[in-house]
């Protein structure tokens, strides 16, 4: 296990962040998981990193913090106040990023307090958020297992964090020979698609699903279809989603109708949102219901200014392999590459001509979001159909849930 961690840190540090000799490293962990950082730490200060910054967050600790402070208290802790992400940004710091999950935590966390410090935690990193937009921030979000998580997700096993370890190694082709090379396949792939969606330049993309789904949404004058392979402003190529599968674009937040349901749950600040749907008009959320979890729900899409408008959408093909799987990772970074999704809140100023180089109120002017949030959804099922209409002609994108066939 030991040799696939280290295998695994190797690949974060060199294939996805691209650390340099010199440069300050910043990562984000469940201290649950403090084997896997101190090898990356190791391996970081072999390839010459000096200065690495670790912040732990206990889910645990905050959970208990969330019941028994206020919120100005609150805002105070490191779980909400982000400001040393701002200082690290300002020393061209990478920053990794290890996600877990605790399923079910925070059900019984006053959801509208929760809202609040979530919201104010993006304000307190404002600086670190600006130049990620402007492409000059090497980041990666990867995942690693709690025992609460794997738990979970293997019920019935013995070793449920073993399971889960040797699952993510699975889908991150950890256990190919050469998971550089398997990763620049996958990639040079995706590249592909994002190219042809970029040569129509559709004005309009139109999903349907026997689920109930029934959406439209249109697409800005010039935009950009991108993958998870991340061209920064300094010549650097970074994988900031590490397991990838998708290609996605920002949509012209103002036009989305419909209603669209989901097809898979969604963990949001520890709280599980099941069986939902939610009803657009003129691009804003006007309806939304959820089976399980609708308060949180109703928090999340209020959460901030805008966070009821929608910043990306994201094609996924349902034969793919963390879709494949057949398993339900309760874990966005996963999910989300397993099923077409959407999001709501902010955009990607990547996915507009020049965007990095655009102010946050031009990229709104020519339609962009502007939001302080940016929550992924899963939408993706069997038999979605997306159709492209450029210039009132249809083009068959996904058929049955995959891509079609103009497109693979």
């Amino acid at each position: 296990m030991e040799e696939l961690m280290t295998k695994y840190a190797q690949v974060l540090l060199d294939t996805c962040l691209k650390v340099d000799k010199g440069q300050p490293l910043f990562i984000s962990a469940n201290p649950e998981r403090l084997d896997f950082v101190r090898i990356v730490c190791k391996l970081a200060y072999e390839r010459g990193v000096t200065d690495i910054h670790l912040e732990l967050i206990d889910p645990y600790l905050k959970h208990d913090a969330l019941l028994n402070l206020g919120v100005e208290e609150l805002k105070q802790t490191h779980y909400f106040n982000k400001k040393i992400w701002d200082i690290y940004a300002k020393k061209g710091s990478a920053y990794l990023m290890l996600a877990s999950e605790t399923p079910g935590l925070m059900k019984d966390v006053d959801q509208k307090k929760l809202s609040t410090l979530t919201a104010y935690a993006y304000k307190t990193r404002k600086f670190f958020d600006s130049e990620r937009d402007k492409s000059r921030i090497s980041w990666c979000i990867a995942a690693v297992p709690t025992l609460a998580w794997a738990k979970h997700i293997f019920k019935d096993s013995k070793d449920p964090v073993k399971d889960l370890w040797n699952k993510i190694f699975e889908v991150c082709l950890i256990k190919e020979e050469n998971p550089e090379k398997a990763w620049d396949r996958k990639l040079e792939r995706l590249e592909g698609i994002a190219k042809k969606l970029n040569d129509y330049q559709f004005d309009e993309l139109r999903y349907k699903s026997s689920n109930g789904t029934d959406f439209k949404i249109k697409l800005p004058k010039n935009h950009i279809w991108a993958t998870g392979y991340e061209h920064l402003e300094n010549g650097k190529k970074v994988l900031v989603n590490y397991p990838t599968e998708e290609v996605f674009t920002s949509p012209k937040y103002d036009t989305a109708e419909g209603i669209v349901y989901s097809s898979k749950p969604l963990s949001y600040n520890g709280v599980i949102i099941d069986e939902f749907s939610i009803t657009f008009k003129n691009g804003k959320v006007v309806k939304s219901h959820a089976k399980k979890g609708n308060e949180t729900l109703s928090e999340m899409i209020k959460v901030c200014k805008n966070s009821d408008y929608l910043g990306e959408v994201a094609l996924v093909s349902y034969d793919s392999p963390i879709s494949n799987t057949k398993m339900v990772f309760g874990e966005t970074l996963f999910d989300e590459n397993a099923a077409c999704h959407l999001a709501l809140g902010d955009s990607f100023p990547e996915c507009i001509k020049d965007g990095p180089k655009k102010s946050k109120n031009e990229l709104y002017k020519l339609g962009l979001n502007k939001c302080d949030s940016h929550i992924d959804f899963m939408i993706g099922t069997s038999d979605l159909s997306i159709i492209g209409v450029k210039d009132n002609k249809e083009v068959e994108i996904f058929n049955n849930g995959n891509f079609s066939k103009e497109f693979n």
